[in-house]
């Protein structure tokens, strides 16, 4: 099934029109016609069901049959604050593969130790956009503009009483593993710092404000591996468990 990104469309509507870039996929690329069926997504977690009815490369018309509304929603909330990699193409890669997985927010995070200090959203924007449509989710991960460190842990304390804060780091601590300290069904939030680790201050000032020092295993992992290993943990975690038969 073809699937659109279509985020101004609305439950209620009957028919919509394609915007340009998505009609000239649908006809020019897709060669799709009248009768056609296809989906529609609107990142907010609505999944449209949609037939074709006038094929065209600037504005394609569908009619609306059906829609499912919290299609494919998780029983947790993860927001990733990780570092941005030296490479923008591996911060892509996490970006592309987490929102497969399953990912609520993104936040780049500026460190001390940071070697790429700017990101170009609209770019990352398009990777997330094209990493829902491969896999099918309704939902849109919120993208962030880039935060400092200090000013990220002073805005994020506000939600003390909402949260699981955790700080991924390899600093010679003691530290526990996210599986002894993550409670099911929560709203997560994680710090994957950039290349060079977090500064032992950073982590100092993380765990002041109640973030938990946690490993991520027992070898070094690149950034984009540990931000991906800790999205992909805490939706395993989150699994829905089923009886057995």
């Amino acid at each position: 099934m073809h699937l659109f990104y279509t985020p101004d469309i609305s439950p209620k509507q009957e028919e919509y029109v394609l915007h340009e870039d998505e009609s000239k996929h649908c006809v020019r690329v897709l060669r799709m016609n009248k009768g056609d069926s296809a989906s529609l997504i609107d990142g907010r977690g609505n999944l449209y069901e949609v037939i074709i009815e006038i094929p065209h490369p600037k504005k394609t018309r569908v009619k609306v049959v059906d829609v499912l509304p919290a299609f494919g929603e998780r029983n947790h909330y993860l927001h990733i604050a990780v570092a941005p990699t030296k490479n923008i193409d591996r911060f892509e890669w996490f970006l592309e593969k987490a929102t497969e997985i399953g990912i609520d927010e993104i936040t780049p995070l500026i460190c001390e130790r940071s070697e790429r200090k700017e990101v170009k959203l609209e770019r990352l924007y398009k990777v997330i956009i094209a990493a829902i449509k491969q896999s099918k989710t309704a939902y849109l991960p919120k993208l962030n503009k880039p935060m400092r460190f200090n000013e990220f842990i002073a805005r994020y304390d506000s939600n003390t009483n909402q949260n699981q804060k955790f700080i991924a780091h390899c600093l010679n601590q003691q530290k526990k593993t996210l599986n002894e300290q993550i409670k099911p069904h929560g709203r997560y939030c994680m710090l994957i710092g950039p290349e060079g680790d977090f500064t032992s201050e950073e982590v100092k000032q993380a765990v002041d404000k109640d973030f938990v020092a946690i490993s991520l295993g027992n070898t070094r992992l690149r950034t984009e591996t540990a931000a991906l290993y800790a999205c992909f943990e805490t939706n395993y975690l989150n699994r829905e468990q089923r009886p057995n038969n």
